[in-house]
Protein backbone atom coordinates (compact mmCIF):
# COMPACT_ATOMS: atom_id res chain seq x y z
CA UNK A 1 0.00 0.00 0.00
CA UNK A 2 1.09 3.30 -1.22
CA UNK A 3 1.62 6.28 1.97
CA UNK A 4 0.81 9.74 1.13
CA UNK A 5 3.41 11.96 1.34
CA UNK A 6 1.12 15.09 2.10
CA UNK A 7 -0.06 14.39 5.10
CA UNK A 8 1.18 16.77 8.15
CA UNK A 9 1.65 15.18 11.46
CA UNK A 10 0.97 17.96 13.41
CA UNK A 11 1.15 15.37 16.95
CA UNK A 12 -1.35 15.88 19.90
CA UNK A 13 1.28 18.71 21.36
CA UNK A 14 0.96 20.84 18.25
CA UNK A 15 -2.67 20.65 17.62
CA UNK A 16 -3.83 21.20 21.77
CA UNK A 17 -1.26 24.20 21.46
CA UNK A 18 -2.53 25.44 18.19
CA UNK A 19 -6.39 25.62 19.78
CA UNK A 20 -4.95 27.43 23.30
CA UNK A 21 -4.17 29.92 20.77
CA UNK A 22 -7.16 30.62 19.50
CA UNK A 23 -9.11 30.08 22.90
CA UNK A 24 -7.03 33.09 23.95
CA UNK A 25 -7.56 35.40 20.97
CA UNK A 26 -11.20 34.61 21.25
CA UNK A 27 -11.11 35.30 24.97
CA UNK A 28 -9.20 38.50 23.90
CA UNK A 29 -12.03 39.35 21.20
CA UNK A 30 -14.52 39.90 23.64
CA UNK A 31 -12.91 41.84 26.42
CA UNK A 32 -11.54 44.08 23.70
CA UNK A 33 -14.38 47.31 23.67
CA UNK A 34 -15.31 46.92 19.76
CA UNK A 35 -16.95 49.80 17.68
CA UNK A 36 -20.84 50.50 18.94
CA UNK A 37 -23.02 49.08 15.98
CA UNK A 38 -25.32 51.28 14.20
CA UNK A 39 -29.06 51.59 15.22
CA UNK A 40 -31.07 48.95 13.85
CA UNK A 41 -32.70 50.06 10.72
CA UNK A 42 -36.84 48.77 11.00
CA UNK A 43 -38.02 46.63 8.59
CA UNK A 44 -39.76 47.83 5.39
CA UNK A 45 -43.71 47.05 6.14
CA UNK A 46 -45.58 45.75 3.20
CA UNK A 47 -48.30 48.00 2.42
CA UNK A 48 -51.14 45.62 0.92
CA UNK A 49 -53.75 46.76 -0.96
CA UNK A 50 -57.69 47.19 -0.37
CA UNK A 51 -58.92 44.96 -2.75
CA UNK A 52 -62.94 44.21 -2.79
CA UNK A 53 -63.15 40.09 -3.89
CA UNK A 54 -66.87 39.90 -3.93
CA UNK A 55 -70.12 39.91 -1.32
CA UNK A 56 -71.10 37.38 0.92
CA UNK A 57 -74.66 36.75 -1.42
CA UNK A 58 -72.02 35.47 -3.77
CA UNK A 59 -70.91 33.13 -2.03
CA UNK A 60 -72.21 29.46 -1.75
CA UNK A 61 -71.68 27.03 1.31
CA UNK A 62 -68.64 24.81 0.44
CA UNK A 63 -68.24 26.01 -3.09
CA UNK A 64 -65.11 27.91 -3.73
CA UNK A 65 -64.98 31.28 -5.87
CA UNK A 66 -62.18 31.97 -8.10
CA UNK A 67 -60.14 35.42 -7.07
CA UNK A 68 -56.94 36.84 -7.68
CA UNK A 69 -54.93 38.81 -4.72
CA UNK A 70 -52.49 40.67 -3.91
CA UNK A 71 -52.64 41.54 -8.31
CA UNK A 72 -54.18 39.96 -11.42
CA UNK A 73 -50.93 37.34 -10.98
CA UNK A 74 -52.11 35.62 -7.48
CA UNK A 75 -54.60 33.05 -8.40
CA UNK A 76 -56.99 32.10 -5.12
CA UNK A 77 -59.97 31.31 -3.71
CA UNK A 78 -62.81 32.71 -1.20
CA UNK A 79 -65.04 29.87 0.67
CA UNK A 80 -67.96 30.17 3.07
CA UNK A 81 -67.33 27.04 5.36
CA UNK A 82 -70.32 27.26 7.50
CA UNK A 83 -68.51 27.29 10.56
CA UNK A 84 -66.69 30.19 12.46
CA UNK A 85 -62.86 29.36 11.71
CA UNK A 86 -59.02 31.10 12.31
CA UNK A 87 -59.25 33.74 10.46
CA UNK A 88 -62.64 33.90 9.24
CA UNK A 89 -64.84 36.69 8.65
CA UNK A 90 -67.90 37.34 7.51
CA UNK A 91 -70.97 37.50 10.14
CA UNK A 92 -70.23 34.12 11.06
CA UNK A 93 -66.59 34.24 10.94
CA UNK A 94 -67.11 31.74 8.10
CA UNK A 95 -65.62 33.10 5.10
CA UNK A 96 -61.70 32.44 4.51
CA UNK A 97 -59.57 33.34 1.11
CA UNK A 98 -56.30 31.52 0.38
CA UNK A 99 -53.63 31.72 -2.09
CA UNK A 100 -54.22 28.48 -4.54
CA UNK A 101 -50.56 28.36 -5.58
CA UNK A 102 -48.60 25.56 -3.43
CA UNK A 103 -45.58 27.01 -1.56
CA UNK A 104 -43.69 23.69 -2.15
CA UNK A 105 -43.37 24.27 -6.26
CA UNK A 106 -45.92 26.16 -7.37
CA UNK A 107 -48.64 23.79 -8.73
CA UNK A 108 -52.03 25.20 -8.86
CA UNK A 109 -54.01 23.93 -5.81
CA UNK A 110 -57.74 22.66 -6.34
CA UNK A 111 -60.56 22.35 -3.87
CA UNK A 112 -61.72 19.63 -2.12
CA UNK A 113 -65.36 20.30 -0.84
CA UNK A 114 -65.50 16.80 0.96
CA UNK A 115 -62.64 16.96 3.06
CA UNK A 116 -62.32 21.02 3.08
CA UNK A 117 -58.98 21.12 1.90
CA UNK A 118 -56.65 22.57 -0.56
CA UNK A 119 -54.95 19.66 -2.24
CA UNK A 120 -51.59 20.10 -4.55
CA UNK A 121 -51.51 17.67 -7.90
CA UNK A 122 -47.78 17.89 -7.52
CA UNK A 123 -46.25 16.20 -4.31
CA UNK A 124 -49.76 15.66 -2.79
CA UNK A 125 -49.35 18.47 -0.20
CA UNK A 126 -52.76 19.06 1.54
CA UNK A 127 -53.80 22.54 3.75
CA UNK A 128 -56.82 22.62 5.39
CA UNK A 129 -58.93 25.57 5.32
CA UNK A 130 -60.76 25.26 8.28
CA UNK A 131 -57.49 25.36 10.13
CA UNK A 132 -55.83 28.42 8.50
CA UNK A 133 -54.50 26.92 5.55
CA UNK A 134 -52.04 24.65 7.80
CA UNK A 135 -50.34 21.67 5.89
CA UNK A 136 -51.74 18.58 6.68
CA UNK A 137 -49.31 16.23 4.41
CA UNK A 138 -47.00 16.55 2.15
CA UNK A 139 -43.65 18.35 0.91
CA UNK A 140 -44.14 22.04 1.69
CA UNK A 141 -42.15 23.66 4.72
CA UNK A 142 -44.73 26.44 5.24
CA UNK A 143 -48.49 26.78 4.91
CA UNK A 144 -50.83 28.27 2.61
CA UNK A 145 -50.92 31.97 2.44
CA UNK A 146 -54.36 33.17 3.80
CA UNK A 147 -55.60 36.38 3.07
CA UNK A 148 -56.88 38.81 6.16
CA UNK A 149 -60.56 39.53 5.13
CA UNK A 150 -63.08 42.57 6.16
CA UNK A 151 -66.80 42.45 5.43
CA UNK A 152 -68.20 46.00 5.27
CA UNK A 153 -71.98 46.47 6.15
CA UNK A 154 -73.16 45.79 2.34
CA UNK A 155 -71.31 42.52 2.36
CA UNK A 156 -68.60 43.79 0.48
CA UNK A 157 -65.60 41.33 0.90
CA UNK A 158 -62.15 42.95 1.03
CA UNK A 159 -58.82 41.34 1.40
CA UNK A 160 -56.16 43.44 3.27
CA UNK A 161 -52.83 41.53 3.29
CA UNK A 162 -51.63 38.06 3.77
CA UNK A 163 -50.12 36.04 6.56
CA UNK A 164 -47.31 34.25 4.36
CA UNK A 165 -45.03 34.92 1.52
CA UNK A 166 -46.55 33.73 -2.01
CA UNK A 167 -44.72 31.42 -4.03
CA UNK A 168 -41.99 32.79 -6.05
CA UNK A 169 -42.23 36.00 -4.70
CA UNK A 170 -39.36 38.09 -2.31
CA UNK A 171 -42.22 40.33 -1.74
CA UNK A 172 -45.84 39.97 -1.94
CA UNK A 173 -46.66 43.30 -3.34
CA UNK A 174 -45.05 44.07 -6.86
Amino acid sequence: MKRCDLLVDAGRRRFLSGAGVAAAGAAAATVIPSVPAKAAVPAARVTYPSTRLGNVKDLKLNQPVGVAYPDAEAPGVLLKLGKRVPGGAGPDGDIVGFSTICPHKGYPLAYSADRRTLNCPGHYSVFDCEAGGQETWGHATQNLPQYSLRVDQKGDIFAEGLDELLYGRLSNVL
